[in-house]
C-alpha cells in the first residue's frame, strides 16, 4: 500500500518532528531549536512527557531482551526507529545473540544520516529510509531482503509511533497491522504501542498541538480501546496490554509512569 507521497532527503532545521523531539526528551543532542521549543510548549498541558519518553524507552529494550531471550528472536524490523540513542534494539539483541539481524525504518532523514553512520561496520543492520506505511516497499526492499528471512519468525516493532500514522481504512493502524501480520510466518511477534488518554480534551489539545507544530506529520492520541483492535488475531503475551512501564518491569523498584493525563500504551503479540 502506497501514500503516494516522496520522502525529502532534505533535514529542515525549523519544523520539530516527532523523531528529534523524542530525543531530546531522552537526553539526546540530535534535535533543533524548534523542537526543544515545542517539547516545551508540550510540557505546559503534559507535563510527565519526558518521563513517558524514558518510560518508553526503556520497554521497548525489556521487549527486544524477552524477545531474544526467551522466545529465541533473532530478527528485528523495526518501524519508526527514530534517532540512535543508548541501548538501541541491535545492541539489546545482539547482547543475547551477536548474529541477531536489525532492520530500522524510519522517515526522518537525520536518522538515515546518523543511523548509517552509527550501523556503518555492522554488517547484520541497516537502515532503511521509508514511510512506516510503505509495507510492501519496505519488506522488499533490498536491505529487508538481505537482512530478514520472512519464512521464520520476527519481531515487527511499533514502539510509540501509531500516533503519527492517522486514521484510514487502508492506510491506518488497524489496517497496517494487518498487512504486516498477514506477510509474517507464525511465530512472529507484533509490539505495538501508542500515546493514549482517558482525557478527551488532553487529546485533543495534543493532537492538534503535534499536528500543527509537526505541519501535518502526526495522526492522534488515540484511547486504550484503539489499541486493542490492531491486536485482533494474535495471541498477546503476558501481562497484557497496559502502560508500558508496568510490562515485565525489571524489579519492583522500576520507575513507573506516575501522572496519567496520557500513557503510553500497548503490548506484545505473537503470531499463531
Amino acid at each position: 500500500m502506497s501514500t503516494g507521497k516522496k520522502l525529502s532527503t532534505s533535514i529542515d532545521a525549523s519544523v520539530p518532528t516527532a523523531a528529534r523531539m523524542y530525543d531530546h526528551y531522552l537526553g539526546g543532542k540530535d534535535n533543533y531549536a524548534a523542537d526543544r521549543a515545542a517539547c516545551e510548549e508540550l510540557d505546559k498541558v503534559v507535563p510527565s512527557t519526558r518521563r513517558l519518553a524514558v518510560n518508553n524507552r526503556r520497554f521497548l529494550q525489556r521487549v527486544v531482551k524477552t524477545l531474544a531471550a526467551e522466545h529465541g528472536i533473532r530478527q528485528f524490523l523495526d518501524h519508526g526507529s527514530g534517532l540512535p540513542t543508548q541501548d538501541n534494539v541491535h545492541q539489546v539483541a545482539q547482547r543475547i545473540d551477536p548474529t541477531s539481524h536489525v532492520v530500522y525504518v524510519d522517515n526522518d532523514p537525520m536518522v538515515l544520516v546518523h543511523g548509517r553512520a552509527l550501523l556503518e561496520q555492522d554488517e547484520r543492520t541497516a537502515v532503511i529510509h521509508a514511510d512506516m506505511r510503505e509495507t510492501e516497499a519496505i519488506f522488499d526492499h533490498e536491505d529487508t531482503k538481505r537482512l530478514i528471512d520472512f519464512s521464520q519468525p520476527v519481531a515487527v516493532l511499533f514502539n510509540s509511533v501509531m500516533h503519527c500514522i492517522p486514521d484510514s481504512d487502508t492506510d491506518g493502524p488497524a489496517a497496517l497491522a494487518r498487512r504486516v501480520r498477514e506477510r509474517l510466518a507464525p511465530g512472529s511477534f507484533m509490539v505495538m504501542c501508542q500515546l493514549v488518554s482517558e482525557d478527551a480534551e488532553v487529546r485533543a489539545f495534543v493532537t492538534d498541538f503535534m499536528d500543527k507544530a509537526t505541519q501535518g506529520h502526526w495522526g492522534r492520541v488515540r484511547e486504550p480501546k484503539d489499541v486493542a483492535e490492531w491486536f485482533e488475531g494474535l495471541e498477546i503475551l503476558e501481562p497484557g496490554l497496559v502502560e508500558v512501564s508496568t510490562w515485565r518491569p525489571d524489579s519492583e523498584v522500576a520507575p513507573r509512569q506516575l501522572t496519567h493525563e496520557w500513557i503510553e500504551f500497548g503490548g506484545v503479540g505473537r503470531l499463531v
